[in-house]
């Protein structure tokens, strides 16, 4: 069943209990970066292998993770080329409180370096929960946007 995550600015981005930060540099230009992830939402499914389902809501999305995980969010900024972020209003996730996913595009070496920050409250359990986890958002994030990359090369 979903349930409502406390509602956070982007701030909360710099100041939550758990922030896993990750980074990456790609060869697309942070244009290309950026349409890939505020304006192709349903593309989401083609390059970040953990996405079932993303589709562009009224000021947000819904999306859906493997293994039934849900989310409907609502965009914080949508700033191109540059930043988007959004917060996760609702979800089927236990014991989380309040959750902000931040993408910040910059030039480098003729391409963009891609930081992804997941910030995020919740229990104690659910905060232990992540941190424990994040070799395994590394990995999913580097694998995303390794294949964003070569979609977008094409």
């Amino acid at each position: 069943m979903a349930r409502r995550l406390r509602p956070v600015d982007i701030d909360f981005v710099r100041s939550a209990p758990v922030r896993l930060v990750f980074a990456r540099e790609i060869a697309a230009p942070p244009e290309s970066v950026f349409r890939a992830l505020a304006e192709d939402v349903s593309g989401w499914t083609e390059w970040f292998s953990a996405v079932t389902l993303a589709r562009p809501t009224d000021g947000g999305r819904e999306v859906r993770l493997r293994g039934g995980t849900r989310f409907a969010e609502t965009i914080l900024v949508a700033k191109a080329p540059e930043a988007y972020a959004y917060r996760i209003d609702e979800t089927n996730t236990p014991g989380a409180r309040a959750l902000v996913e931040e993408w910040q595009l910059t030039p480098a070496g003729g391409g963009t370096r891609v930081q992804w920050t997941f910030a995020a409250d919740g229990t104690p359990v659910f905060r232990a929960v992540l941190k424990l986890a994040r070799p395994g958002f590394g990995r999913a994030f580097r694998d995303a946007v390794t294949t964003l990359d070569r979609r977008l090369a094409r």
